[in-house]
């Protein structure tokens, strides 16, 4: 698009509807000589992809805005109007970010104006209880405003679909085309605050879910004897502050602090560069305050509390970090084993992961005779798979490797809260044998084989970001590489061709000879290009485990040379 039509755009936004804060800002930047701020907000409308959208937050039609959520609220509308018979309801959760609120209030507005029941919470709350309450509620769709782990400058909108998970085919691309069908927010029916079709969801919504959450507990012990592990948890500014304690004590934990200086929700996130538990910088404070308690176990969730990090005592008293890989495994082979001894495994019950998960979670499954789910990345793929086998499939457990894990059912997404007590429950488990989680992973290590994976995100911003992501993603595709760290490639998977009987979707892997796998895609929520590294290895506890665990490392960065890729382990 060039500059003439970018901003023939804009004048439109200096006119009503568009409230006065708007038409102040867009004047401005037409105004400017310097047109970059301009192109950027105007050169696209802001993506409502297979999710939802997110982006900075500001006017433009390429930013999150009120007019923005507005329009794809009114889209969402109509597209449940065109597909539902009788009364709709539609369940509203927002997190800590800065206008959170703000954009929540005006999707329940949108929707009441819309004839449409809207469910809304009194305050911010997780991700995974606005899953919950869709099911629970009976609701016909769910809306979450968050852009979960990404910088204080973004916002986003999620949606979903009645059985509690994230929008997938055919309904995704349906709703897309509706949102791209509002022609500005002078076609948005929006109904006032107060309006009777706008319902504050009440307390014992949340005490159900904490219900649903401690219904999942394994051991014995910590259903009788409750439990003193100490925890130090934070929720790095976001919604956890309201919802992981109590889920904690409903487990029967007793012995948590919540990290104090990270309690308040704050949009800012100002103790930390980034509000992402894949960060250890973001769990820095949480660390050192588990060292000066003499905590055993560190959680820390990111902003809307779907993702959840760890971190656990070593021998040497030091903390070590789990990575998602490790905890889906942990979680996984907990879960399974557990009903394998109860005899509680039936026919057709099933566990999860990503195609760019552990591949351990397979070898696991494997052992106690219970199918693998293998989907794309994200967590709408698992919630899709669960929704498809419902009635014939019971999902036990699953996850993906950025700090993602579901227990069970009742959840359609994600659920740190829900993770972290589960993760909870195996550090106690190995506490009161005197030992800690990092035991149960090298148990598990020495039996399946030892994996190793590393992740390495190129942050590409702005157009000339967007263009150089699809330079790359071409380039693996028509020259892609014959050896990866000295290891022939045996196999390349575009699934931009469908693999594996998977929708088609922008990634490419490399399966080597020796069995490593390299796996390239954009994000599809941020402006990044990842890229993940699998390598397994034979470990027995007559070899040292830690040069056994440097020698894959060593391995991986390797491959990652090859594709120009410096990995930092």
């Amino acid at each position: 698009m060039n500059l003439e039509d970018i901003r023939k755009r804009a004048v439109i936004w200096t006119r009503e509807p568009h409230d006065e804060e708007t038409r102040n800002a867009v004047q401005a930047m037409l105004d400017d000589a310097d047109s970059g701020p301009l192109q950027e907000a105007f050169y696209q409308d802001l993506a409502f992809g297979t999710g939802g959208m997110r982006g900075i937050m500001g006017p433009g039609t390429n930013r999150m805005n009120a007019a923005v959520v507005a329009m794809a609220t009114q889209g969402l509308a109509d597209y449940l109007a065109a597909h539902h018979d009788g009364p709709m309801a539609v369940a509203l959760a927002h997190d800590s970010r800065h206008r959170s609120d703000e954009f929540t209030r005006v999707a329940a507005e949108v929707l009441a104006g819309n004839g449409i029941d809207a469910h809304v919470f009194s305050a911010l709350r997780p991700t995974p209880e606005l899953s919950f309450a869709i099911r629970r509620l009976g609701c016909q769709a769910g809306i979450v405003v968050t852009a979960s782990h990404n910088p204080k400058e973004y916002n986003g909108y999620k949606v979903y679909w009645g059985d509690g998970g994230q929008i997938v085919p055919p309904h995704d691309n349906g709703i897309i085309e509706r949102v791209r069908a509002v022609q500005g927010l002078e076609a948005v029916c929006r109904a006032e605050a107060d309006d009777p079709k706008i319902h504050i969801i009440d307390g014992q919504l949340d005490l159900d879910y904490y219900d649903a959450i401690a219904g999942h507990r394994i051991s014995e012990s910590l259903m009788q004897e409750g439990s003193d592990l100490g925890i130090v948890y934070s929720p790095l500014h976001g919604t956890g502050t309201v919802s992981m304690a109590p889920a904690l004590e409903a487990c029967g934990f007793r012995n948590v602090e919540v990290l104090a200086a990270q309690a308040s929700p704050d949009g800012a996130f100002p103790t930390v560069e980034s509000p992402n538990p894949e960060e250890a910088s973001a769990l820095r404070m949480a660390l050192d305050r588990a060292e000066e308690t003499g905590a055993k176990l560190v959680l820390a969730t990111d902003p809307d509390s779907d993702r959840v990090g760890a971190a656990v005592r070593e021998s040497n008293g030091g903390f070590r970090l789990l990575n998602g890989n490790e905890v889906a495994a942990l979680l996984v082979h907990y879960v399974l084993k557990a009903k394998a001894e109860r005899g509680a495994i039936e026919e057709g019950d099933f566990v999860a992961r990503t195609v760019v998960t552990t591949r351990l979670v397979s070898d696991i499954a494997a052992e106690f005779d219970v199918p693998v789910a293998e989907t794309l990345t994200g967590f709408k793929w698992i919630a899709a798979e669960i929704a498809a086998r419902e009635g014939h499939g019971r999902f036990l457990v699953g996850g993906e490797e950025s700090y993602g894990y579901l227990v069970g059912d009742e959840v359609r997404d994600k659920d740190a809260i829900a993770a972290a007590c589960m993760i909870a429950e195996m550090a106690d488990e190995e506490w009161r044998k005197g030992r800690t989680l990092l035991d149960r992973l090298r148990d598990l290590h020495r039996h399946y084989g030892m994996y190793r994976e590393a992740l390495v995100s190129l942050k590409r911003e702005g157009i000339a970001g967007a263009e150089e992501i699809r330079a790359m993603m071409d380039g693996f595709r028509q020259s892609p590489p014959t050896h990866l760290g000295g290891e022939a490639v045996a196999e390349v998977r575009d699934h931009l061709k469908g693999w594996n009987g998977l929708p088609s979707s922008n990634v490419v892997q490399f399966l080597t000879v020796e069995g490593a796998l390299v796996t390239a895609r954009p994000s599809g929520t941020e402006p990044k290009i990842k890229f993940y590294f699998s390598v397994k290895g034979e470990w027995s506890a007559s070899d040292a485990y830690e040069a056994a665990w440097a020698a894959l490392g060593d391995r991986i960065v390797r491959l990652g040379q090859d594709l120009g890729v410096e990995v930092a382990l």
